[in-house]
This record gives C-alpha cells, structure tokens and sequence, in this order.
C-alpha cells in the first residue's frame, strides 16, 4: 500500500488536497487561455466560413437570378427574331407574287402585241393575196371571155370593168 510522506498511510478513495488545488488552478489556467485566445480565434474562423458561405449562396442566388433574366432577355429576342423572320417570310412572299403578277402581265402584254401583229400581218397577207388572185382571175377571165366572145379584150379599161362586174358576181354568190 501507499504510505504518505510523513508516514501515515493515504486512503485512495480520497484525493489528496494539493492535487485538487493544482488540478484545479491547472484547469483555471487552462480554462481561461482556451477562452481568452483559442475560443475568440474558433468563433472568428467559424464566423468567417458562416459569412463565406451565406455570401458564396447569395452570390449563387444573384447569379441564378442573372442567368434567369439573361434567359428571359434571350427567349424575348428569339421571339421578336421570330416574328421579324415570318414578317420579312410574308413581305418576301408578296414580293414575289407582285413580281409574278408583273411578269405575267408583261408576257399578256407581249403575246397580245404578237397576236395583233400576226392578225395585222394575216390581214395585209390576205390583202395581198385577195389582189394577187383578183389579178390572175381578172387575166383568167378576160383570156377565158376572149376565147368565148371571140374578140379581144385588150384594152385595160374594158378589162377592168369586165373583171371587176365578174368579181362581184363572185361575190354576190358566195355570199348567198
């Protein structure tokens, strides 16, 4: 068993006194440099992550709140892109049928002048044509009458008269 320094025996379920005084001057001591130095230092480094944090969050909440109205911004320029690209669609559409109309009034223009210069060119062949036989017939008819009468129509008046009297004849019955 133990014996004391002076000689009488501890009993060890009872703590010596000066221990307590040390321990408990120790545990002071240390106590109050815990509270004096470290705890103040802990409670800025935790304060500091706590304001890291909440800042790093309202950051990232300004910046979700950005990134949504940049989106927002993005989807009302595409839709005035939209609307302007089915605006220039229709404009480029009537573009093109007022085109198309001018074109196909130009091409009626030009088959109308080309069908009135046919008929014109008809008619003044047709003309030629009428005189060219109203000659031959006229020739015809006079060598055919001088051969039937048996005298000669030479003289161009009388040929005339006579081939212009047998034309209207002609005339007259087709006509009926």
């Amino acid at each position: 068993m133990f014996i004391a320094a002076e000689g009488v025996e501890h009993n060890p379920i009872l703590p010596i006194w000066q221990e307590l005084v040390i321990g408990t001057i120790a545990f002071a001591l240390l106590c109050f440099v815990l509270l004096k130095f470290v705890m103040p230092r802990m409670e800025a480094m935790y304060q500091a992550r706590v304001d890291a944090i909440e800042g790093g969050l309202k950051r990232a909440e300004a910046a979700q709140a950005e990134a949504n109205q940049l989106l927002e911004q993005y989807r009302a320029q595409l839709a005035e892109v939209r609307s302007e690209a089915a605006r220039i669609r229709d404009d480029a559409r009537a573009d093109a049928e007022g085109i198309r109309q001018d074109i196909l009034a130009k091409a009626r223009e030009e088959s109308d002048r080309i069908i009135a210069a046919g008929k014109d060119q008809l008619v003044a062949e047709r003309a030629t044509i009428v005189r060219e036989l109203r000659t031959e017939v006229g020739t015809l008819a006079v060598d055919l009458a001088s051969k039937i009468v048996g005298e000669s129509l030479a003289d161009e008046a009388r040929r005339k008269g006579t081939v212009d009297r047998f034309l209207s004849g002609l005339e007259s019955a087709g006509a009926r």
